[in-house]
């Protein structure tokens, strides 16, 4: 999932501010550990979602799809004094190695786990999201979207996760065999014509769609 030539991407690693230890130490065990390693944030995307974290300063982060934790780690870098980070993933047996490195977290008393299925558990959830990650099941990111965009408050941010889809998402003919990439491509155009919303997709890593609510 990485579009830039290995020199190129190499540098531009060596030229951002580097991960901390906890979260190299999450890095390492990932990869050691959990299947499919890849889907980590890692090095660079993550410094990129702490940056936009802390340029937003959200007082309420919503996370669709935990993994290991390492984007939620990144994200509560900027959470607001007294703020909440909610991540959502329906797999239970990560649950132990993401709360073991939340309790590491010098946010930890921000940062709440929920076990289960996103549609089922967002409209509990009362609370204004300033900052949206979704980063899961890529058949219901529409879905997701939906679900959350009428009560988000203006100026509110979403960053939809693996948008590019391997680069997949400019080939037509991978459409119709591959599901996820066939939600994606639907996802992308129709965010792209919402009024509601303004939008820029990064191609980092796997592509990163940023939306800003009017």
């Amino acid at each position: 999932m990485e579009f830039l030539p290995e020199p190129i991407n190499a540098y531009t690693e060596a030229h951002s501010m580097p991960e901390s230890e906890l979260l190299a130490q999450l890095n390492r065990e990932t990869f050691e550990k959990v299947l499919q390693p890849r889907m980590l944030s890692g090095h660079l995307q993550g410094r990129v979602l702490a940056m936009l974290s802390k340029m937003i300063k959200p007082q309420y982060v919503l996370e669709i799809g935990t993994y290991t934790g390492y984007s939620a780690l990144c994200f509560a870098e900027g959470l607001a004094p007294g703020g909440e980070l909610h991540t959502i993933d329906v797999n239970e047996e990560l649950t132990p190695m993401v709360d073991r490195y939340f309790r590491q977290s010098p946010h930890s008393a921000q940062l709440y786990i929920h076990v289960g299925k996103a549609m089922e558990i967002i409209p509990t959830l009362h609370l204004p999201w300033d900052l949206v990650f979704i980063d899961a099941d890529k058949q219901n990111y529409s879905n997701y979207y939906h679900l959350l965009i009428n009560h988000l408050p203006s100026g509110a941010i979403i960053i939809a996760d693996n948008v590019l889809w391997s680069g997949k998402v400019v080939d037509p003919q991978n459409y119709k065999s591959d599901k996820d990439l066939q939600a994606l491509v639907e996802f992308n155009a129709m965010v792209h014509a919402d009024s509601r919303v303004e939008n820029v997709l990064f191609p980092i890593r796997d592509g990163l769609m940023v939306l800003r609510k009017y």
